[in-house]
């Protein structure tokens, strides 16, 4: 058994690791996703992990793409339940490698369950949420006296054709900072409905693509015009948006890795 393998804590039989990529720069692996990663003998990935964190897996170990996005789905989401458990049942050392945190919108929490209801050991490792790594790439703290006392975190997408339930008056607080996950195709709607419960459609917002990654690009924008200013950046990668007043506190200039769109 390779040393990087004792390491990373192998458990006889088979097991699955929940591991957080983080939000694409492979510098923001925590120290023990990263030995996880470099040790695995199967890694089963989301469509958001970057190539540069993926470049990481051993040669010879199983890579496994069940990505989903919008109406392509490689697998359903029993299909990966299901995948993972026979993976590990076969003695396998299997990391599920998720974009960001594996419990902030990665289905984490019913895959760790699904295991468990099934006999299979299953670790959680944390990685930096997308919202914590694109503001800080951006320069843009999520909280700060006196403008923002709080931070939510929702996703922008929906099951299917489901329309966007979401708790609109208690989101549109100016003093709350919102974080929208997934919510590129519908951030028109999103901004629409903010501003009809009463958030200023002057309140600054930050679309965020590929963050933290050599591709970044960002372009800061208010809640009435984030619409187009999102569109401009084109549909290259995944975009995260920063809605309320600290975004107002992003530096001017262009940050690392960063082509500012203002």
């Amino acid at each position: 058994m390779p040393e990087g393998m004792m390491e990373a804590g192998r458990i006889a039989g088979g097991a699955v690791r929940l591991v957080g990529a983080g939000p694409g720069d492979p510098d923001l692996l925590t120290v023990r996703a990263r030995r996880l990663v470099e040790t695995a003998e199967a890694v089963v990935f989301d469509r958001l992990v970057a190539e540069e964190i993926l470049a990481l897996v051993p040669e010879g170990a199983l890579r496994l793409d069940v990505g989903k996005a919008p109406g392509r789905h490689r697998m359903t989401q029993p299909e990966i339940n299901g995948l993972l458990v026979d993976l590990a049942r076969s003695g396998l050392q299997v990391v599920r490698l998720k974009g960001g945190d594996p419990f902030t919108f990665g289905r984490g929490g019913e895959e760790a369950e699904h295991l468990r209801r099934h006999g299979v050991a299953v670790e959680v490792v944390p990685g930096v949420t997308s919202a914590a790594g694109c503001a800080a790439a951006i320069g843009v703290p999520l909280t700060h006296r006196g403008l923002a006392h709080g931070v939510r975190y929702v996703t922008g997408h929906c099951q299917g054709d489901a329309a966007l339930d979401l708790d609109w008056a208690g989101l549109a607080d100016p003093d709350t900072t919102l974080v929208v996950y997934m919510g590129f195709s519908q951030i028109g709607e999103i901004a629409a409905r903010l501003a009809a419960a009463g958030l200023p459609p002057a309140t600054p917002v930050a679309a965020v693509q590929s963050g933290t990654t050599p591709r970044q690009r960002h372009a800061v924008a208010t809640l009435g015009t984030v619409q187009a200013a999102a569109g401009a950046l084109g549909g290259g990668g995944p975009v995260l948006f920063i809605i309320g007043r600290v975004v107002a506190l992003a530096p001017a200039g262009a940050p690392r890795h960063a082509l500012a769109l203002a």
